[in-house]
This record gives C-alpha cells, structure tokens and sequence, in this order.
C-alpha cells in the first residue's frame, strides 16, 4: 500500500494537480493500521478515514466521496489492479464537457472462472439496469463532485458501481470511457467469489432493480 501511495502522490505531482488523497480504512486489523499510521507520518498530503467496524465497499466509497473537497474525485482500489499513472489518461478526456471519466479494463487478469463470472455479471446488470458503459465494475474513475449534491448512493455492497452508474446514466451525466490495464491481484484476497456471497450479490441486485427500474426511484 505504501508504495501505491508513493506512486499515487508522484503521478499527482507530475501531472500539476491540486489535490489531496484520502485512504478509507474500513475496519482493519492491527497490522494494517500500524502500516496506515506510517503513510500519514510521511505523506502529509494524505489523511486516513477510518470505520470502526467494516461498512462493506459501498460504505467504504460513500465515506471517501463525502470526504472529497476538490472540483474531481479520482478513486480506485489499493490493491494495485489498476496502475494509478494512468490517471494521465483519465485527467485528458476530463474538461467541461464531461462528468465522469470511465475506465474499462482493456484485458482482465484472474483466474479463469473470476473471469467467467465477471463476464455473466456485467452482461445481466448492463441488461437489467440499461447501462450503456463498457465495464461496470472497473473502479478506476475520475467524477465531478457536484453530482453528488444531486445523486444519492445507499449500497454498503459491491453493487454501488451499478447503482452509481445507474443513477449518474440515468441523470444525463456525460461520461467518456477510456481503456486502461487491468493486473493480478498484488494484495489481499478477493471475498467476492464464493456461492454464498454470490448468492448475497444476487439477492442485492435484485432489490436495487426493484428501487430504480421497477418503482424507478428518483436519484
């Protein structure tokens, strides 16, 4: 992690960016929270929110963007999927005509059958909600700030990327999709691909269908 911040904080620099970084701890362990201690020591650009106990990704995302000062938030994972120095590409397409810049992986590296299931799960969603983007759940974005003042998220789970992407689609956002690298996971493990949770993601999608497609809930 530490290095991914160094990276992080190199290519803001290189790039001219006024900017600030924000890490969402939700809910580590001891190990980690030593490890999140030092990067604030040496990186005075970066402040560290932490949960108590684990809010789930959508509760993890919802803290960092209401957290957000600048004019974009720039977000990603921090287990190093994405290369952050292809931010370059995100912050080129972004101006005044646009609202969300949008990654999509060019190649996806996992396993065969993450790879599989990945494929199956953006095909129903991109169906099911009417999503017009590439990848659903390539979480590497630059998003204007001010929607949220108008876009309200409530999912803990995973299933605020469809949900965000949903809203924002259906709010007439302007969205321009560039490809960036997709790598091996380099830390932590994915809980995502067990039937049980599968199960749960399955359950989830079906409610958020039923708030924005079904009843069609305002954002």
């Amino acid at each position: 992690m530490g290095s991914m911040v160094l990276l992080t904080v190199r290519t803001a620099e290189r790039l001219g960016l006024d900017y600030d970084i924000t890490i969402v701890d939700d809910g580590s362990n001891d190990h980690t929270l030593e490890l999140l201690e030092e990067i604030e020591r040496r990186f005075p650009q970066v402040k560290v929110l932490r949960h108590e106990k684990n809010r789930g990704y959508g509760g993890a995302l919802r803290s960092g963007f209401a957290a957000a000062t600048r004019e974009w938030i720039f977000y990603t994972d921090g287990d190093a999927q994405y290369d952050v120095r292809e931010l370059e590409q995100l912050v080129q397409h972004a101006g005044p005509e646009v609202d969300v810049v949008q990654g999509y992986k060019i190649t996806r590296h996992d396993p065969l059958h993450r790879i599989v299931i990945g494929r199956i799960y953006h095909w129903m969603v991109k169906v099911a909600f009417g999503l017009k983007i590439r990848d659903v759940d390539c979480d590497f974005r630059l998003i204007r700030r001010s929607l949220f003042d108008s876009i309200t998220l409530l999912s803990d789970s995973g299933v605020i990327c469809c949900e965000m992407m949903t809203k924002m689609q259906r709010a007439g956002c302007r969205i321009v999709e560039t490809p960036v690298h997709h790598y091996q996971r380099a830390h932590g493990k994915s809980q995502f691909f067990n039937f049980r949770r599968i199960a749960l993601v399955a359950w989830q999608l079906s409610g958020l269908w039923v708030r924005l497609v079904l009843l069609r809930r305002p954002a």
